[in-house]
């Protein structure tokens, strides 16, 4: 009797050489992000604790906009509303981009990124709310702070420790925090909208349907694009819900191409290429360098703050929680889909991958902003909560990853190797790709 043929579905695969490409040029940029997110944070953290802070806060606090129009908002609140809104169109154009057109559109594929990152969430939620349940004082606001992966400044961690992850490891890595923001968008969106005005709202539709006409009928003219944009923006903001979310509805709009690869980029790529460098290299670095600026001194210094339950839910959160639930999810995905992990990754990588996902910023400062009050004590101990857990996160995740670099090297050796110098690496020319998660 034939034996039936072996199970080949596995998990962590490399994925198709184009898309492998294409993530390859995603997290260059993010990289390059990530070191001036790392550089702004310092400086602001610096500034604010040096003797000439309060110019720090002065610059934070300067008020300018229009105030007929409700918009006279502070530097800060323009970068935590408007630039970050630039942020989260990407964001929503690599989300459209993945499961409309990339590797994700697969169910099986889309299953480990997906489990990964509610596992993330779920955990790190469960944690702060573990510490936060008899806090009382409105603390339980924050339970969404330590459940955001940041991919730029995970990316800069990899690049100061020059870690060669393989392919698989990075596709893994950016997609769980593709679909991380997603959840991110949803939770703010829903948890963390004030007052609700319809009005503001429903006229906002208008320009955004016309903006979706546009880009539908392929219009680039940033003159016909970016006013639409930019009163989509401002009623969406007037609305409560908070702005950043139009960002998102935006980017959710533009098509994308369904097709291989061929001469001429779909509008969708067209709109990511030009602004996945404004988004990684001004928008979230002038954020953080407004929202990382916190004096220990008026936190009461770190013992203060580490005795408050808010901060030891967000570093616990982060370090134990984000690694527990990437890592518990990725194992239960594999346990019952009787999956395996691709041949030359083990679960020491998985683990590294888990513990890298707890740093977390950009967004976890803003939910912080937007459950306490932005400039609260409570709002500063998330602060310093957010670095201490990410740095935590970071250190741990550099000692794993870095006793695994040199098997690392030899992976991408093997993925890089063009013998005949078509510009394809030989791996993704003679390989079945089977049937991989």
């Amino acid at each position: 009797m034939a034996m039936p043929p072996p199970d080949r579905t596995t998990l962590l695969g490399r994925g198709s050489w184009p898309e492998v490409r294409r993530i390859g040029d995603i997290l260059r940029t993010e990289t390059v992000g990530g070191m001036l997110l790392l550089a702004a944070a310092v400086f602001a953290l610096v500034w604010a604790n040096s003797p000439w802070s309060e110019a720090y806060r002065r610059i934070g606090q300067q008020t300018f906009g229009p105030a007929a129009l409700h918009l006279d908002l502070t530097s800060a609140q323009w970068a935590a509303d408007g630039l970050l809104a630039i942020f989260f169109f990407v964001a929503g154009l690599e989300l459209k981009r993945e499961f409309v057109a990339g590797d994700l559109r697969e169910p099986r594929r889309a299953l480990l990124p997906v489990a990964a990152a509610l596992g993330g969430m779920t955990v790190p939620a469960l944690i702060y709310a573990a510490f936060n349940a008899r806090a009382g004082d409105g603390a339980l606001a924050g339970w969404a702070i330590p459940t955001a992966t940041d991919i730029a400044f995970a990316l800069a961690v990899l690049g100061v420790i020059n870690t060669h992850l393989p392919a698989a490891l990075r596709t893994f890595l950016l997609t769980l925090a593709v679909v991380d923001d997603l959840l991110a968008i949803v939770i703010i969106a829903v948890f963390y909208t004030g007052s609700l005005h319809f009005g503001p709202l429903l006229l906002a539709l208008a320009p955004l349907a016309l903006f979706g006409v546009l880009v539908q009928r392929r219009v680039r003219s940033w003159w016909l694009l970016l006013p639409l944009a930019a009163v989509t923006w401002a009623l969406v903001h007037a609305s409560g819900v908070h702005a950043t979310v139009a960002g998102v509805a935006l980017a959710f709009t533009v098509p994308v191409l369904r097709r291989t690869p061929g001469p001429g980029p779909g509008l969708a790529e067209h709109f990511e290429h030009r602004l996945r460098p404004l988004s990684a290299g001004v928008a979230v670095p002038v954020f953080a360098f407004f929202a990382a600026g916190v004096s220990l001194a008026g936190a009461g210094g770190l013992a203060a703050t580490l005795g408050d339950t808010v901060a030891l839910g967000v570093v616990v959160g982060l370090v134990v929680g984000k690694a527990t639930g990437v890592f518990g999810a990725t194992w239960l995905v594999q346990r019952f889909s009787r999956a395996r992990l691709a041949e030359g990754l083990g679960w020491w990588d998985v683990f590294g991958l888990a513990l890298l996902a707890g740093v977390g910023f950009t967004v976890s400062l803003l939910i912080g902003e937007l459950a306490f009050g932005a400039g609260s004590e409570r709002d500063d101990h998330t602060k310093i909560g957010v670095l201490l857990g990410s740095l935590l996160s970071a250190l741990l995740a550099t000692v794993v990853l870095r006793a695994r670099n040199r098997h690392y090297r030899r992976l991408r050796w093997v993925e890089e190797r063009d013998s005949d110098a078509d510009g394809v690496p030989d791996v993704y020319q003679g390989r079945d790709p089977g049937a991989d998660v």
